[in-house]
């Protein structure tokens, strides 16, 4: 009787704590039009993070430069070379958006944040007697994403995260979700290649697109994340010893809705 007693006990402190997870996650929804709506423009979001940081990554040369002061790397400057990395990537001009529609405000958000952040960083970028600035892509990503999820204002927010292993800056680790996302997905043997992963889901303040789009490394990478294994990078990083094609970083976008 004991025996049996300490089995229920047990069977029912399990179904309650299983009750405890099912109402604390929030709940999955299925893909609607709204969603796909969210995924057009959280697409447009994430192409656009690419095509600052591409812009950045293409200019090292010059912001390391030790012996230039003005670089012509200001915020117009970086900005206008985004936008045109930008159409020639997706085809659309993000200045053609209606300024009152939600893609519209949400990209001139971003666009705002790619200045601010360059123009507040003219004082590192134009250092003389420096070699080394450390104003590489990553940092420009995070800043970015931080900047432009001030101004969205709980609407929107973005964050370029990566597998745990990979994070070097406490800020970017992944939440529970992003955790998951790349677990079981993104570094499933047969997820496939570029496909992003996204889920409409309630919370305490009603529905919650969620997208999470993979990067993979290229060759340009592989200075600081290659290898041999274990060698500090010019950031004094250990590097991962990753190759090609190695899931690198994760862009997770939230878009609130109203």
């Amino acid at each position: 009787m004991v025996a049996k007693h300490g089995r229920t006990k047990r069977a029912v402190t399990s179904f309650a704590l299983m009750l405890m997870v099912v109402v604390a996650a929030p709940s999955a929804k299925a893909i609607d039009d709204a969603g796909r709506d969210d995924r057009r423009i959280a697409e447009m979001l994430a192409a656009m993070l690419r095509a600052g940081r591409t812009v950045i990554s293409q200019s090292q040369d010059v912001i390391n430069d030790p012996t230039a002061r003005h670089k012509g790397l200001d915020g117009d400057a970086v900005l206008a070379r985004s936008v045109e990395v930008y159409r020639q990537a997706t085809g659309m001009d993000p200045g053609a958006l209606p300024a009152g529609s939600r893609e519209g405000r949400l990209l001139q958000y971003e666009m705002a944040a790619i200045k601010e952040v360059v123009d507040a960083n003219q004082g590192t970028i134009n250092a003389a007697g420096t070699g080394f600035k450390g104003f590489i892509p990553a940092v420009f990503a995070r800043l970015v994403s931080e900047a432009f999820s001030r101004r969205a204002q709980g609407e929107a927010d973005m964050k370029v995260t990566a597998p745990l292993s990979l994070v070097r800056n406490r800020k970017v680790r992944p939440d529970a979700w992003e955790a998951e996302v790349i677990k079981d997905r993104f570094q499933a043997p047969d997820w496939p290649h570029g496909k992003s992963y996204e889920m409409i889901m309630d919370d305490q303040n009603g529905p919650l697109f969620r997208i999470a789009v993979p990067e993979y490394y290229t060759a340009s990478c592989l200075s600081c994340h290659g290898g041999p294994k274990g060698d500090l990078d010019i950031t004094g990083y250990p590097k991962e010893g990753a190759r090609v094609g190695d899931l690198g970083s994760v862009i997770s976008i939230r878009l609130r809705r109203s």
